[in-house]
């Protein structure tokens, strides 16, 4: 099995050292780099594991004949464009399971008409992870409310309340109970 670990976590700026202190339970560096290299077999588990520890899925680690990946031409900084020291790839974006989308088909807030926003549904044990970010939210009769997420509050008898402050400018902070799930925005996906 050929692995992109190597370029990943290259990519996301880690040593060796950190991916092997992000692991669960932690590892050495010499594991991370033999695991790399292919001097030591990369199983299912360990995929896992590595995947965890950058913050990717585990198939964003492994290349496939049919998944072709885009080689990096240059990296931006503050100081222009240059190349890079050593090569790399960047892996296309692949949809999880969990996935939906909502495409903008006119510009507001930070979106302009065309963007793709990949969101991730949560169930409502999870919705603390969405705070400060943008989600879809869904309502009765087939309809959805889009903006940041600002606040959750959690009432008795299990009723929960969040808070959500729309796009436009000059909206006012809308309040919806008890949703049973909601779709925090992941990837921005923008034509240029």
């Amino acid at each position: 099995m050929i692995t992109a670990i190597r370029e990943v976590r290259r990519a996301k700026g880690l040593t060796l050292e950190d991916v092997a202190r992000a692991c669960v339970p932690p590892t050495t560096a010499q594991t991370i780099g033999r695991l790399e290299t292919g001097t030591r077999t990369v199983s299912v588990a360990w995929l896992n594991r590595i995947a965890r520890a950058l913050g990717v899925e585990a198939a964003d680690l492994v290349r496939l004949p049919d998944r072709p990946d885009l080689p990096v031409a240059a990296l931006l900084g503050p100081d222009g464009a240059r190349a890079p020291r050593q090569p790399a790839v960047v892996l296309p974006p692949q949809p999880a399971p969990a996935l939906i989308a909502v495409i903008a088909d006119g510009s507001i807030g930070d979106y302009r008409a065309g963007d793709e926003i990949w969101c991730e549904r949560l169930d409502p044990a999870q919705f603390a992870q969405a705070l400060n970010r943008d989600v879809l939210v869904p309502r009765p009769a087939g309809r959805f409310a889009f903006g940041r997420l600002i606040g959750r509050d959690s009432g008795a008898e299990g009723e929960g309340r969040i808070q959500l402050l729309p796009l436009g400018a000059g909206g006012r902070q809308q309040i919806f109970a008890d949703p049973p799930w909601l779709a925090r925005a992941v990837r921005l996906v923008r034509a240029l």
